[in-house]
Formats: C-alpha cells, sequence, structure tokens
C-alpha cells in the first residue's frame, strides 16, 4: 500500500519578508524567461511544448494566491486561466473529461487549472454526484488522458496545495469578515469541513493511483502563504526546464536574465 502523503508534509515552514520578496523575484522572472522560449518569442524561434497547469487543494488553501504570483510576470496574452465550478447540464451529458479536454493548450501555449478533472475522485466521490463505478474507473482514465496528451507536447504540472484545519478556519472567518472578500466563502464550504479526513483519504488515494512518470504530483505546504507562493514557483520552474529537455526545447540560462 503506498505511504500516505500528508502526515509527512511540515506544514509549519515559513519564509521571512525579505527572502520571499527576494526569492519571488527571481522565480518570477526564470518563468517568464521559460514562457517566452517555449511561446517562441525568445530563443530559436521555434514552439516548444504546452504547459497546462493543474492547481488543487482544500477549500482556502491558498489555490488562488499561487495562480495570482504565477500570471503576474506574464503578458496576459500569454496564459489563459480556466476555473472550474459543478458542470453544467449540457456537460454532464458528456463523458466528466469532455469539458476539460477542449481546453488542453497546443505548443507554446499556456493555460492554468483552477480545479480540474480530480474533482471526480475528490468532491463527486464524497458527495455522492458520481457512482462508486463512476469514480473507481476514473483513476486510469484520468492517467490514460494524460500520458497521452503530455507524449503529443504538453507538459503536466500538477499542484495539491494543503492546509490544516485550523489555519482553514482562521480564513474562513477572515473572509466571513471582509466585505471585499465574502463572496469566497459559502455554506458548502463550511460544511465540507467536516469531512476534511474524507477529502484527506480520497486525495491520498488520487495522489497514489495517479502520480506518474509523466505527471507526478507536487505536494506543498500551504499554512505560511509567502512559503507556497515561492515554493509553487519555483517547483514549476523545474518541471517547466524538464519537460522543455523531454521535448528538445533548449532551456536558455538564467544568466541571460543578467
Amino acid at each position: 500500500m503506498a505511504r500516505a502523503r500528508l502526515p509527512e508534509l511540515d506544514l509549519d515552514q515559513k519564509l521571512a519578508k525579505a527572502e520571499y520578496a527576494d526569492r519571488l523575484e527571481r522565480a518570477q522572472l526564470r518563468l517568464q524567461q521559460l514562457r517566452l522560449h517555449i511561446g517562441g518569442q525568445m530563443g530559436t524561434g521555434d514552439l516548444g511544448p504546452g504547459i497546462l497547469i493543474v492547481m488543487e487543494g482544500p477549500d482556502a488553501a491558498g489555490k488562488g494566491g499561487a495562480i495570482k504570483r504565477i500570471v503576474a510576470p506574464l503578458d496576459p496574452r500569454h496564459y489563459r486561466v480556466v476555473t472550474y465550478a459543478k458542470p453544467t447540464y449540457d456537460e454532464k451529458r458528456h463523458h466528466f473529461l469532455w469539458r476539460f479536454y477542449r481546453e488542453i493548450p497546443g505548443l507554446g501555449g499556456m493555460v492554468v487549472f483552477d480545479r480540474s478533472w480530480y474533482g471526480r475522485v475528490l468532491v463527486e466521490r464524497i458527495e455522492g454526484f458520481a457512482s462508486e463505478e463512476q469514480w473507481s474507473r476514473a483513476y486510469d482514465e484520468i492517467v490514460g488522458m494524460e500520458r497521452t496528451f503530455v507524449l503529443e507536447g504538453v507538459v503536466l504540472v500538477k499542484f495539491w496545495i494543503h492546509i490544516g484545519d485550523d489555519e482553514q478556519l482562521a480564513r474562513f472567518e477572515d473572509r466571513a469578515a471582509d466585505p471585499l472578500r465574502m463572496w469566497k466563502i459559502t455554506e458548502e464550504d463550511w460544511r465540507n469541513r467536516e469531512r476534511n479526513r474524507e477529502y484527506d483519504a480520497a486525495a491520498e488515494e488520487m495522489f497514489a493511483r495517479t502520480d506518474h512518470e509523466l505527471a507526478p504530483w507536487d505536494i506543498v505546504a500551504g499554512d505560511n502563504k509567502r512559503f507556497a507562493r515561492v515554493e509553487v514557483l519555483e517547483r514549476l520552474n523545474a518541471r517547466l526546464e524538464a519537460g522543455m529537455e523531454r521535448w528538445g526545447t533548449p532551456v536558455p540560462s538564467p544568466d541571460e536574465l543578467a
């Protein structure tokens, strides 16, 4: 049986403000450089692989804040962010992967998924929106799809940002007290907290059954927002460099930025 990964996560990891500012700036500059080379705006001018970033994790884990720091240095013409909630009536008439597949980027493109097809084995499993037969077979369906488009030229980077119960409660209360952010907290969010251990168990099975060599999971401690944001960016850059090498796209030297 695969080891549980969430208990091994050190949620106490922190970054001081000065170190955060320095590492964030350097990571964002490197990401911008890699993105421009992959998109053909720098380097040889040839298109590199597509970039697909999947962001998952508990409610209020910091997915939105991490996405903001990813796209901040980029030209808005060079990326797209797609947010997924419950499927529409028409989407439910198709296979569950249908609504995602059409958003997968082509060569040189970049898309960020705020939640993804992993909802099938998380919320749809726990809330009963998918039958046991449906969510049980979804692991193999997901891995098969991921392998298909990665082999065709997509770098798939999968993040799970995790937070503890106490930190989640504090963030919920902060949102509920802020007139400009209270829209981000719903009755469903409060209700889901009661099932956090069920979601943890579902996430562990998801890691075990969908972590593969072409798209492994990156699990990030999210209790400290500064740490999580820098960790996401630095891991993303490393995954992009590896993906460029696999695709045969020259990886630019950071020295070009000096």
